[in-house]
């Protein structure tokens, strides 16, 4: 995973007319930069917040942060890519802000906030590639853009934005699961920060009414067979990596409530 320089996200949002921030609707405050929307004001773009993954969360949860961030003077939508609900929003909020067409739409966001997944959406089988923004910054030698229709067009790089929220918001989102390490002080971590949102997301997520972070460890990898070569003690490391995947993938229910 590649993340861009503030310099190179910088030069995408000069780029772009409008910017699409994506959060993660579970944990959208966690997932927001809010270094980057000080560089998009800086350059007087407009931006609207993105919640993906609403499907993970509670509906009325989903219209709580809405209101919120509407409340603080923010554009928002929510959204879920994987359920394809949406995204006719999204567009016809990227056409009402756009002060001339077409526009050119530049998307931001953490690592596994869904990022790929609403560029792929708003793409969709009929766009089409265009010229090249020659000698920019990023992941290719150009930017491409995309034709989404006669009035939308996108930026293809998307911009995978150093990660603010806190040490291990940086750790689970901007690693490989694999290459983590000591995955047992994270997934504890991690583990804590859910159940203190959804006390039940365990006994959801795997059929066991357990409290201790260790203890529950302990029960993934008895269950699923893992134990250490050389002690035979099960193997609480590969329980956490796969409790940070299924953090990740949404199996593991989360969500944290609104302001009121």
């Amino acid at each position: 995973m590649k993340l861009a320089t503030w310099k190179q996200l910088r030069e995408v949002i000069r780029r772009a007319d409008i910017i699409l921030e994506v959060l993660d609707s579970r944990d959208p405050e966690t997932t927001r930069s809010l270094r980057a929307e000080s560089i998009i004001r800086s350059e007087g773009k407009d931006f609207i917040l993105v919640l993906n993954k609403c499907d993970l969360i509670p509906k009325t949860y989903a219209e709580g942060w809405k209101k919120f961030y509407e409340r603080n003077g923010l554009k928002a939508i929510y959204i879920s890519t994987k359920q394809r609900y949406g995204t006719r929003i999204l567009r016809r909020e990227i056409l009402r802000i756009a002060i001339t067409t077409p526009v050119i739409v530049a998307v931001i966001g953490f690592p596994k906030v869904g990022k790929s997944s609403i560029i792929n959406i708003l793409k969709g089988k009929h766009s089409a590639q265009t010229s090249p923004y020659p000698g920019t910054p990023g992941y290719t030698k150009n930017v491409q853009l995309y034709k989404i229709d006669n009035r939308i067009y996108m930026i293809d790089t998307p911009g995978v934005i150093p990660i603010e929220g806190g040490e291990l918001e940086a750790i689970i989102r901007g690693k490989p699961v694999e290459s983590i390490n000591e995955p047992v002080n994270i997934a504890i971590k991690l583990m804590k920060r859910i159940q203190k949102y959804v006390p039940s997301a365990f006994l959801q997520a795997y059929g066991v009414d357990e409290k201790d972070p260790l203890k529950l460890l302990e029960f993934i990898a008895v269950k699923r067979g893992w134990f250490y070569k050389t002690t035979h003690e099960p193997n609480i490391d590969e329980a956490a990596r796969t409790v940070i995947r299924d953090f990740l993938n949404g199996k593991i229910p989360y969500y944290v409530p609104p302001p009121q």
